[in-house]
């Protein structure tokens, strides 16, 4: 049986699934890992964890690399042309990408960027938990993932 957040965030990526122009693979066809995100974020906007209220724990803040310079971050932020950490690159959209803690972890999601968004070589089409040495490629800019 399964529980409402599963649920719930299975109605979430059908409804994205149905409004993007490019088929994506039905539920059954994603990746476990795929499917867990989908569930962090639903729970993360339902305020809850199976069905009840939890304190969220304490996030670790993400130390991410462009370039020459690291940048720390305690809360949800964006990269593209106009983000929170604004980047100047042309193939990058204004809000390419968010960055975002769901339940003490770090997870990256594009934002319907036109060039997309890629996590060590793949574009990603849901939010991917982060680890440390992560790349995430943002237009013609790579932001490494020091500590998440």
């Amino acid at each position: 049986m399964a529980t409402l957040i599963e649920r719930l965030a299975r109605a979430a990526y059908e409804a994205h699934r149905a409004a993007l122009p490019a088929p994506l693979p039905p539920w059954e066809d994603i990746t476990e890992q795929e499917q867990e995100a989908w569930q962090a974020v639903v729970s993360a906007v339902a305020g809850q964890t199976g069905g009840t209220i939890a304190e969220a724990p304490d996030t670790q803040p993400v130390v991410i690399q462009v370039g020459d310079h690291r940048h720390t971050f305690r809360t949800d932020f964006t990269v593209g042309r106009e983000g929170n950490l604004a980047i100047d690159d042309d193939f990058a959209s204004g809000q390419h990408a968010r960055f975002q803690t769901v339940r003490g972890l770090w997870y990256v999601e594009d934002l319907g960027s036109t060039n997309g968004t890629l996590l060590n070589g793949r574009r990603i089409l849901s939010a991917q938990l982060l680890k440390k040495r992560d790349k995430i490629r943002i237009g013609h800019t790579v932001v490494t993932v020091v500590s998440a």
